[in-house]
């Protein structure tokens, strides 16, 4: 079932890009909001979008900027649904997951990163855009008996914040965060500190949560 739907949201995109001139990335503006929900499904699989959501969520939000919320929350959603779906197929197969989409020497070592840094790994590679497929954090929760229900609040609350930054700064900056997004290596040192504070906000949301709990056990 998870295949298939797989299949049916890549399927839709490429029936999509076909009718529409001007490629794959037109094809999904053309589609708007569903584009952008069926683009973010599939970026959370193991397949490759190169920074897909986070370029489309930045080229919608600047085209219609008092509907950048709208575009944070699709991009969200659609996040959240495909990686519940790769949690889920790693939870039923385990370690065969990860052996057949990352490769069998691999898979013991992503679930060795993963057991040891646990939440701060799925919340910094979630928030922050890292140069590696997010879904191997995913697919290693699942692997891992993460809990579900703290999957879904981790991912979906990093998730937020990381589109609902992107669409509110391209929403008021327009054609100059798009020239960022669209020429990158250029403005390294702003991504940079970018990444940084994104690093770091999700830092202090993992610190405080283990000093609230342990306040929380202690009491």
């Amino acid at each position: 079932m998870h295949s298939g739907i797989k299949t049916g949201v890549i399927t839709v995109l490429l029936q999509a890009a076909k009718k529409q001139p001007g490629g794959f990335m037109a094809a999904l503006r053309h589609l708007g909001l569903f584009g952008l929900f069926s683009l973010a499904v599939l970026d959370s699989f193991p397949f490759p979008t190169f920074g897909g959501p986070d370029i489309l969520t930045a080229i919608l939000a600047a085209r219609h900027g008092n509907r950048w919320y709208e575009y944070a929350a699709i991009a969200t959603a659609g996040s959240l649904v495909g990686a519940f779906i790769t949690f889920r197929l790693a939870r039923q197969a385990g370690i065969t997951y990860l052996q057949s989409k990352f490769g069998s020497a691999r898979a013991p070592t992503i679930l060795k990163i993963f057991e040891k840094s646990g939440t701060g790994a799925l919340a910094a590679t979630t928030a922050v855009p890292f140069p590696l497929p997010t879904s191997v954090f995913f697919a290693a929760a699942g692997a891992s008996n993460y809990p579900a229900r703290k999957f879904l609040t981790v991912v979906g609350l990093c998730r937020a914040l990381r589109y609902s930054l992107i669409a509110y700064i391209a929403a008021r900056y327009g054609r100059h965060f798009m020239r960022i997004i669209r020429h990158p290596t250029q403005y390294w040192g702003w991504l940079s500190l970018f990444a940084v504070i994104m690093a770091a906000m999700v830092a202090i949301g993992i610190v405080t949560n283990k000093i609230l709990g342990a306040t929380s056990s202690a009491g």
